[in-house]
């Protein structure tokens, strides 16, 4: 098995450098590959902030990512849950954060905005100190 860095994963998905894109395409049809969850979370920030993806864009090219037979995370169900409540509206960072969180009483944050979009969606109280 192999680990990519972001920049593999952003030129499969944007397909924006034909030559890079070619190699990463070669990567992900022929071995197996470990994305890490700081890797997940750069490739939303460059998807959003570089590439102006909107929120579904991004949840759509995730989850077609993770869906292939040969890739890899380390916190598969995590992930997934972060994306479905970033599909709710909740940031994608702090999505990923709370999917980590989840076996804890609570998360502190001083992000009003986060703290009203987590309400309800886990055991773990998201709240400002």
């Amino acid at each position: 098995m192999i680990a990519v860095d972001t920049n593999i994963i952003i030129r499969f998905l944007t397909h924006d450098d034909n030559l890079q894109y070619k190699k990463a395409f070669s990567i992900f049809n022929t071995q197996e590959v470990f994305i890490a969850d700081t890797v997940i979370l750069e490739t939303e920030w460059v998807l959003r902030y570089a590439y102006e993806f909107s929120p579904d864009n991004i949840c759509n090219a995730l989850a077609g990512l993770f869906g292939l037979h040969n890739v890899h995370l380390s916190n598969p169900g995590k992930v997934a849950q972060a994306i479905e409540w970033h599909e709710l509206g909740i940031d994608f960072s702090d999505a990923m954060h709370l999917s980590q969180c989840q076996q804890y009483e609570k998360l502190y944050t001083f992000d009003k905005n986060f703290v009203a979009k987590a309400k309800g969606q886990t055991n773990c109280s998201v709240i400002t100190p």
